[in-house]
């Protein structure tokens, strides 16, 4: 059971990071108008 709440706790680690880099990603093409706000006229 060990080895298991060590993976868990890896693969929470590896989320969080992934997490990280979607956001910045997401904003660095906000920044460049290349993603849309997500507002929409209706």
């Amino acid at each position: 059971m060990d080895g298991l709440a060590w993976m868990g706790f890896i693969f929470g680690i590896l989320g969080l990071v992934a997490f990280g880099r979607v956001h910045q990603l997401e904003k660095t093409l906000k920044e460049k108008g290349i993603l849309d706000t997500g507002k929409k006229d209706e």
